[in-house]
């Protein structure tokens, strides 16, 4: 069998609700990928799907125990990778047609890159486009040297989970991800991989990344100080190495504030009473120019404006629907609508939305 060029990481969990669609997304990529699929024990017809793929794709389909711990499963899954490049795709987030030949061909014009990216779609649980997930960068194809990249990456994670792609090699090297980090370990990944050798960047959307209710970073998020501890971390690790950039103050005091808006924002989506004054302590500290990098660089409205589409009451009704059809056992059509056409949210309205 020839070595595949590409190795699709897909840990797996209880996940035939909509792993579906991120298999069909798969049959009709280019030639020349495998996936790795890393199961933690499901109950339900997740390894029947994977089985029935395997047929006629390329398949590593590894079943574990139940762990809970799907880092630790990626890593083992990159660990068994037999492509010279890796990416992730989880069970219930889709590609766009054509993102592999476009991913390949950038490939080949910028060999020297490190990481290979793009925007997504937040998606809803039924498929529905909730907004567009854009990172800071330049609108054109070119290398994003690793300065650049960083400065960006410490104010916020801008990469949705199924859009980078990298060398295996280069992220098991690096010991793959930190599995104490189960909200914030890809976040600390892209940061590694960047410093490593820099990014190119295709400024159209090629992926979609699903919000819903049943995804482990929803159902986890209301540990609020498990949720700082890990958001801390990462950035503490990664600004040592920032600190002879002249851009360092203005970086530090954006991504100090961007971590206390995601801890207020995680508060309030769960529920929780959360005291104000650490949120506007940093952004006194920030400063006019640490706040204004902060609203450029984290993409806040964006991220917020999807959910409060979600929070829609047509939506919220049509979430109900789909929890009531899961514990029934029936099975839910989902489908990755293409229509761009989505209702318009003003923005005075996004600080109530985390409440919603």
């Amino acid at each position: 069998m020839s070595r595949p060029w590409l190795s699709v990481i897909m840990p797996t969990y209880n996940g035939a609700e909509y792993l579906p669609q991120a298999l069909a997304c798969l049959r009709n990529c280019s030639p020349g990928m495998e996936l790795v699929a890393i199961d933690d024990g499901s109950t339900d017809a997740t390894v029947d799907l994977l089985e029935q793929y395997g047929r006629d794709h390329p398949l590593q389909l590894i079943r574990l125990g139940h762990g809970g711990n799907w880092v630790a499963n990626s890593n083992h899954g990159l660990s068994a990778s037999r492509g010279e490049y890796s990416c992730f795709l989880h069970q219930d987030d889709t590609w766009l047609p054509g993102r592999l030949g476009i991913l390949h061909s950038l490939i080949t014009r910028y060999p020297e890159a490190a990481l290979f990216v793009h925007p997504a779609w937040f998606i809803g649980p039924s498929g529905e486009r909730l907004g567009p997930w854009r990172c800071p960068f330049p609108d054109a194809h070119q290398f994003l040297p690793a300065e650049m990249v960083l400065r960006k990456l410490l104010v916020q994670n801008c990469f949705a989970m199924p859009a980078p792609l990298f060398r295996c090699r280069d992220a098991v090297e690096m010991g793959g991800m930190d599995e104490q980090l189960w909200y914030t370990a890809d976040w600390d990944l892209w940061l590694r991989l960047a410093a490593k050798g820099g990014a190119i960047y295709h400024p159209e959307p090629l992926a979609a990344f699903r919000l819903h209710s049943q995804s482990q970073t929803a159902k986890r998020t209301s540990d609020m100080k498990e949720l700082r501890r890990q958001l801390e971390t990462v950035l503490d690790r990664h600004l040592r190495g920032f600190q002879n950039n002249s851009q360092f103050a203005v970086t530090a005091s954006a991504a100090r504030l961007s971590v206390e808006c995601n801890l207020w924002l995680a508060a309030c989506h769960s529920r929780q009473t959360m005291s104000p004054i650490p949120l506007i302590r940093a952004a006194i500290a920030a400063g006019p120019a640490g706040f204004t990098r902060y609203l450029r660089d984290s993409q806040i409205v964006e991220r917020t404006v999807a959910r409060l589409r979600l929070s829609r009451p047509g939506n919220r009704l049509a979430a109900d629907f789909f929890d009531h059809r899961r514990q029934l056992g029936m099975p839910i059509r989902s489908q990755f609508r293409t229509d761009a056409n989505v209702p318009r949210i003003t923005l005075s309205r996004i600080c109530s939305a985390a409440g919603d």
